[in-house]
């Protein structure tokens, strides 16, 4: 019987088919295969396969004399840039055997350079492994290319993400005007539904096609046919697109498993992306730490408490910082599901608990203490890890996590969750009772520059309930994704009256980010700029206006659904104003006791039977396909997935369908800083995959 393990054990298989290739190699990774690998067992795997040495994947990288083979792995296409890396990589090396694997199918490369018909054998391939020889300087060397789609990695037992499609975002109606724009007026689209895939740019065409090769991939692994449903325009293509995969229909017929998929567009509710309302453990780790250089997950973790290093200026570059993939240690991988999936306070109670547990292993002179868990007491437990490097080493994923635990609870920018997550609620109230420009019009006066007059002196942002930057950006992108749930007036003046206060609010947001002393990396993005001193007031209010022509377009997202239109539920006078995450109203269609057929979740698999289902069904009763319908679901989640929706669908799931195992699919673990970036700096449509 067909489980969710049987899918996330699919990563650790095709790692094992770069790990076969592996020894006596110096392997070079680009970084988001590095982040897979990080995931499902990290450099320790390739070392433990015979791998001498792994190395960024760098032109200024290169091999000696006593290293002959070399191994590549990397998430691009055979071109461009990917090409010229391991060229000069080559070059100033000395092998006489590489081994190149790439995430993407040889279907897609003949795509990539623009080749449609059939082809026998995989000359793509084949070519490039001419050149190889060449660039090693004998055609008599060996050399090997071949395809291994190590994209997916997991996090958790009930998660699977894809590194290499962190980035990969749904279309916003902004990306429809650019589509349109480069077609015949007679010719344009529309709405975002109406846009089909070979309306798309080459670039994101060629993403798309991957991604879908990869899930064939995984399906084929598992033996399973798979019935795909989508909310969502960008979803409509992925699951159109796999049911129209050229290796899927084979595999089709011969398939003795089961299961449905749901892909779901994350812009359908970014108001459960930016929102702070997770009681969630592992979603402030991820918001408050560092991320982890080259890394979009994880995060850098301070190991100084368990050394008896001095705090100074340079002792973060002296020590290698910790991170939350623990994938050597069964008793800190279980801490992590914790921290993933359950409240705050229960994720942090089962921290000490399992601290007190491996110092009692150990013998350490531990003293115990009953209620609130703080930092320093979290702290202590740890630093008397520090006398015994055999202890360290035993428990060591439990102490990062510990660590990561701690130094969240502690970090200074904490609190702002709290001042975030009480303006969020006052909004969420407001709305049922004012007209939309009424409630943005509350924002204003949160819009201090620094050195305001409520600031200090010195021009530091120093209290607790002040927003800062970033905050004031969530908190429109939270606003602007419930502006449908507002009370409507008059529509033209409202227009009016909205359009001459989002030009206040672009003024003030100008001010503000140029006043400040130290660019956040969402500013950096955001402006394109460094530093304050590169940042002018004209490149600022630039980019505040591009953001608000973004932010006006997510409160049309859900206009082309029926039913799951809305997100809130207002006021009725004895209960608060509450927000409705739209993947629990998913869940409640999907396992809903009647089986009522939602017509907002699309059945994408059926192709001409479907339609001819269509047609009976007319005059005679058809039973068509339901996402309830086989014991295994997955969730698709196109642009990520935060740990609180994880918490949510593990207990929305176990509450009306106990017996179904849901397995979650995400191009990311999501913080809520994660969206601005994802909404207003990334390329959707010219993603950079190597063309």
């Amino acid at each position: 019987m067909l489980t969710t393990e049987d899918f996330t054990r699919f990563p650790l298989l095709m790692w094992g088919k770069v790990l076969s290739k592996v020894k006596k190699a110096v392997v070079f990774m680009d970084d988001s295969c590095a982040e897979a690998l990080h995931w499902s067992g990290g450099a320790a795997a390739l070392l433990e396969a015979g791998a001498r040495n792994m190395k960024q994947f760098s032109s200024f990288e290169a091999c000696g004399v006593n290293e002959p083979k070399a191994v590549f792995v990397v998430s691009t296409l055979l071109k461009g840039r990917t090409v010229d890396i391991i060229k000069d990589i080559i070059s100033l090396s000395h092998f006489q055997y590489c081994v190149v694997f790439t995430t993407v199918a040889h279907s897609v490369h003949l795509l990539a350079n623009s080749v449609t018909a059939e082809m026998d054998g995989k000359p793509v391939f084949e070519q490039f492994e001419e050149k190889l020889c060449e660039w090693m300087g004998n055609m008599n060397y060996t050399a090997e290319v071949m395809h291994v789609p190590v994209v997916f990695t997991q996090v958790s037992q009930q998660l699977l993400l894809t590194p290499t499609f962190a980035h990969l975002f749904p279309l916003l109606p902004t990306d429809l005007e650019a589509i349109n724009a480069k077609r015949p007026e007679k010719k344009r689209f529309g709405s975002l539904t109406d846009v089909d895939m070979h309306s798309l740019p080459l670039e994101l065409q060629l993403e798309i096609k991957s991604l879908t090769s990869a899930l064939n991939a995984m399906f084929e692994a598992t033996g399973t046919r798979e019935e795909s449903f989508a909310v969502g325009p960008m979803s409509r293509i992925l699951a159109g697109e796999l049911a129209s995969h050229p290796q899927a229909k084979n595999r089709r017929k011969t398939a003795t498993n089961k299961a449905s998929i749901i892909f779901v567009d994350r812009t359908m509710d970014l108001t459960g992306a930016v929102g702070h309302h997770g009681d969630n453990l592992a979603e402030k780790i991820l918001t408050v730490l560092k991320p982890l250089p080259g890394h979009v997950t994880d995060v850098q973790v301070d190991m100084l408490e368990l050394t008896s290093l001095q705090r100074t200026a340079h002792s973060q570059n002296t020590l290698a910082p910790g991170c939350l993939a623990q994938n050597q240690s069964l008793v800190a991988q279980s801490l992590w599901e914790a921290m993933l999936t359950s409240k705050h306070k229960e994720g942090v109670m089962e921290v000490r608990r399992q601290l007190v547990e491996a110092a009692s292993k150990e013998k350490l002179p531990i003293k115990m203490s009953m209620g609130r868990v703080t930092p320093e007491q979290l702290c202590t437990y740890m630093q008397l890890f520090r006398s015994s490097w055999g202890a360290i080493e035993s428990h060591c994923g439990v102490l990062q996590l510990g660590l990561a635990t701690a130094q969240t609870l502690r970090h200074p920018s904490l609190p702002h969750w709290d001042c975030c997550l009480a303006f969020e609620r006052l909004l969420l109230q407001a709305l049922g009772d004012s007209d939309f420009p009424t409630v943005l019009r509350q924002l204003l006066p949160l819009m201090k520059p620094h050195g305001g007059d409520d600031s200090s002196s010195s021009g530091s942002r120093s209290r607790k309930d002040e927003c800062g930057p970033d905050e004031l950006i969530l908190l429109l992108v939270y606003l602007y994704s419930l502006a449908d749930e507002a009370l409507s007036a008059d529509q033209n003046t409202e227009e009016e009256e909205l359009e001459k206060l989002e030009r206040d609010l672009i003024g003030a947001l100008t001010l503000v980010i140029t006043r400040e002393t130290e660019l956040s990396p969402l500013l950096q993005k955001l402006t394109g700029c460094a530093n304050p001193e590169e940042l002018t007031i004209e490149r600022a209010h630039s980019a505040m206006e591009d953001m608000f022509k973004t932010l006006q377009g997510l409160s049309h997202t859900r206009d082309h659904l029926k039913q799951l239109r809305s997100v809130y539920t207002a006021s009725d006078g004895v209960h608060q104003a509450t927000y409705r995450p739209f993947l629990r109203q998913i869940l409640e269609e999907v396992f809903h006791p009647d089986r009522i057929e939602c017509p907002d979740i699309e059945h994408m698999s059926g192709g001409l039977t479907d339609l001819l289902k269509t047609g009976f069904s007319m005059f005679m009763k058809v039973s068509r396909p339901h996402p309830s319908d086989n014991s295994v679901l997955l969730l698709l989640v196109v642009g990520g997935v935060t740990p609180s929706e994880l918490r949510l669908i593990k207990e929305t799931v176990s509450a009306l369908k106990p017996g179904t195992q849901v397995l979650v699919l995400s191009t990311r673990l999501l913080r809520p800083t994660d969206v601005p970036e994802l909404l207003f700096t990334t390329k959707r449509l010219t993603p950079d995959i190597g063309v």
